[in-house]
């Protein structure tokens, strides 16, 4: 299906499901497909992300995915208090690269429209990059405090995946990149390539454990998540933050996605989702499902941890401590990036 024609899809949702949503401010299109012009085509691993904008908390954090006339949605619902001003959006590294690219499709006051020129003429001002570089550096920080301490091993495994993760955020905050989700170490690789800084992508490898994994381990380890999946997403019924990350409708882009990474070379990039959902789906089968069915999969996923050098507790507290050592060279490459980025401006 075209760019086009699954957002058209989208918007015809977003007319149809408004008046149901309590609270509902507007909405606009978001992540990777904004990217892309209306006649390429939506690939199968993908969805197309609309932000469903409420008034107050009350239904803010909540993701649905959903077919809609043959096109994969998800709708995110997020809080008007985040949207008060252009400045409040441009220093928010998650919301500025999605709004500065956004398609508004339904506005009733017009206030997402007016926001957008400013948000736009803003967006490469430096000392907003560096916000925006800034919140990502702050947020592995952040995900790093659960390790050591008294959460579940697959907690703490997701916790030091993502710390890892996000490191590719600062540097893509840098290069005015989209911060992109499952493909993020992909486009770090290709943004490090373009500043003559390659090597670095190695060292962000090493971060998450993946320099070393071969294709066939990788492969051997999506081979794994996806009889997991498959059951994980039949035994949920937690409202997790990610659940909808885990259910029928997410295996496109969760399995298909990873095998096409794997397929096109980026095995190594591609280990992060598989670590992530893995340990997500451990997550789930822990909560809902009975014990005989989690047993089957834990020598897999210790097979999966061991490969990353995150097989025991003591692993993960010097990987986190390892993450957290290297975040100021991080932040020395992203100060590089951005010196060398023509598209931003002084401040």
């Amino acid at each position: 299906m075209k760019i086009g024609l699954a957002g058209e899809a989208a918007r015809l949702w977003m007319v149809q499901e408004a008046w149901r949503i309590p609270g509902f401010c507007g909405a606009y299109t978001a992540g990777s497909t904004n990217w892309l012009p209306d006649d390429a085509e939506q690939s199968s691993c993908s969805d197309l992300d609309i932000m469903v904008v409420v008034a107050g908390d009350g239904q803010a954090g909540r993701r649905e995915k959903l077919f809609y006339h043959d096109a994969l949605l998800e709708a995110s619902h997020l809080s008007s208090d985040r949207l008060q001003s252009a400045e409040q959006i441009l220093g928010d590294y998650h919301l500025a690269p999605s709004f500065r690219t956004a398609k508004v499709m339904v506005d009733p006051r017009g206030r997402l429209t007016s926001l957008f020129e400013p948000v736009c003429r803003g967006y490469g001002k430096r000392r907003w990059v560096r916000q925006r570089c800034a919140n990502p550096r702050d947020k592995v920080l952040g995900h790093l405090k659960p390790i050591g301490g008294e959460a579940t091993l697959h907690d703490q495994v997701m916790a030091c995946l993502f710390a890892a993760g996000v490191c590719t955020h600062v540097l893509l905050a840098a290069g005015l990149r989209n911060p992109t989700v499952r493909r993020r170490y992909e486009a770090a690789q290709e943004l490090l390539a373009e500043y003559g800084m390659a090597e670095f992508h190695e060292t962000l490898l090493e971060l998450l454990g993946a320099a070393k994994i071969g294709r066939e381990q990788a492969s051997r380890h999506l081979a794994t998540l996806t009889k997991i999946f498959d059951t994980a997403s039949r035994a949920s019924t937690g409202e997790f933050s990610f659940a909808c990350d885990v259910r029928e409708g997410a295996h496109g882009i969760v399995i298909d996605g990873s095998h096409e990474l794997i397929e096109c070379g980026c095995f190594r990039e591609a280990m992060f989702w598989i670590g992530v959902t893995h340990a997500r789906c451990q997550k789930v089968l822990a909560s809902d499902a009975p014990e005989e069915l989690t047993k089957s999969f834990k020598d897999s996923y210790q097979e999966l941890l061991a490969d990353l050098g995150l097989g025991t507790s003591g692993e993960i507290r010097q990987r986190g401590a390892r993450i957290e050592h290297m975040l100021p060279r991080v932040w020395g490459v992203a100060e590089r990036i951005i010196a060398a980025n023509r598209e931003i401006e002084g401040d």
